[in-house]
């Protein structure tokens, strides 16, 4: 039988009923959009967080759009942020008519390049964007002396990093707003697509509820454009607040599924997650590096082993965004990373039997490359 980097099936198993439930309680309700669970959801995911306010949204792309917007970036504006994240990131920045800057990573543990970011402000940045790559949070103290000084707002992408935290600090509550997603691999995911904002600033959330509604404050009256249909789904928000009480458990379970690899990896010649100084890792993908990548990924699939790269194309050499102007080499450890990098299969449920197989074929694989 095939292994895959993730498999939502065992999960579902153990929480069928929980699931099957959830589901019920909505279609029973009566209220199929913008219902109890979506504000329910909101209110206690906000509550996890510590913060006043959380609007739910259709997706992590849309959330990441309306935030941008709530927090006042429009055309022509500057937001710095990295290319070796999931494209929609930077889609999210060219849907409002931003342009995305880039500053170039840590080989270490691939996060954004604090050091890079001042050189990277002009007149027209209006905002930073770090993204929680992987699990793991940005070193967020030097983003918040610039942004204070340089009067820049701080969108955090926490799509990657359910209940990760930096010295203590959740990530999602070191900027102005935090930008999540609910896609089903996600640490925290839902049945289908789902995003949402957190944020304290009661402003930044009365903006972001009407550009999640048309830009309606009041039923059929559009106040201010512009304007999206983005709401988060009442079955999936049903859902997510009962996954939202077992999140911790699934931290834990990601957290020792690492621990197996580690030890089970030593030695191999793969270069392992680095956990950077004062952060909690929660391994939403568990991502290693090995100069013969390719060669390594097509040797596992005689062991009927199907790996994944997150991400084989920096967003800067791709096509679609040929237009901003970065010239092969122009962010050499990124570029240098997509060539390397591989996700080992990872999630809370995944079986140590299985994670054995895994651990026992990649061994094998790399004992001719070393």
């Amino acid at each position: 039988m095939p292994t895959f980097v993730w498999d939502y099936l065992p999960e579902y198993e153990a929480e069928r009923a929980d699931i099957l439930d959830a589901v019920s309680t909505v279609f029973e309700s009566g209220q199929l959009v913008l219902g109890p669970s979506v504000r329910g959801f909101e209110e206690e995911f906000a509550a996890y967080h510590g913060l006043p306010h959380c609007v739910g949204v259709d997706n992590g792309t849309n959330a990441i759009k309306l935030a941008l917007q709530a927090l006042g970036v429009g055309p022509g504006d500057e937001v710095i942020t990295v290319s070796n994240t999931a494209a929609p990131t930077v889609v999210a920045i060219d849907s409002v008519g931003a342009v995305p800057v880039f500053v170039d990573v840590r080989r270490e543990d691939f996060l954004m390049d604090t050091g890079q970011v001042a050189a990277a402000i002009t007149p027209r940045t209006r905002a930073l964007l770090p993204v929680h790559l992987y699990g793991q949070c940005v070193d967020m103290d030097p983003l918040t002396e610039l942004a204070g000084r340089h009067g820049l707002k701080i969108l955090e992408d926490c799509a990657q990093a359910h209940g990760a935290r930096h010295r203590g600090r959740l990530a999602g509550t070191m900027g102005d707003a935090a930008a999540f997603s609910f896609y089903p691999t996600k640490v925290l995911g839902a049945y289908g697509d789902g995003g949402a904002v957190v944020t304290a600033d009661e402003e930044t959330e009365r903006d972001l509820r009407r550009l999640r509604y048309y830009g309606m404050e009041e039923r059929y009256y559009v106040t201010r454009t512009p304007g999206h249909n983005s709401r988060l789904d009442e079955v999936q928000a049903e859902i997510l607040r009962r996954k939202l009480r077992r999140l911790e458990a699934y931290l834990e379970g990601r957290r020792a599924v690492a621990r197996r690899y580690a030890e089970g990896l030593a030695g191999t010649g793969l270069t392992l997650p680095a956990l950077a100084q004062g952060n909690d890792h929660v391994y939403y993908v568990y991502v290693v590096r090995h100069p013969r990548r390719d060669e390594v990924i097509e040797a596992l699939k005689a062991h009927d082993i199907s790996l994944n790269i997150s991400y084989p194309w920096p967003v800067h050499t791709m096509s679609g965004f040929s237009g901003l102007g970065y010239a092969k080499g122009s962010l050499p450890v990124t570029e240098e990373l997509a060539g390397e990098i591989f996700s080992l299969p990872m999630y809370p449920s995944l079986a140590p039997e299985l994670q054995d197989t895994v651990i026992e074929a990649l061994r094998k694989v790399l004992d001719r490359f070393n």
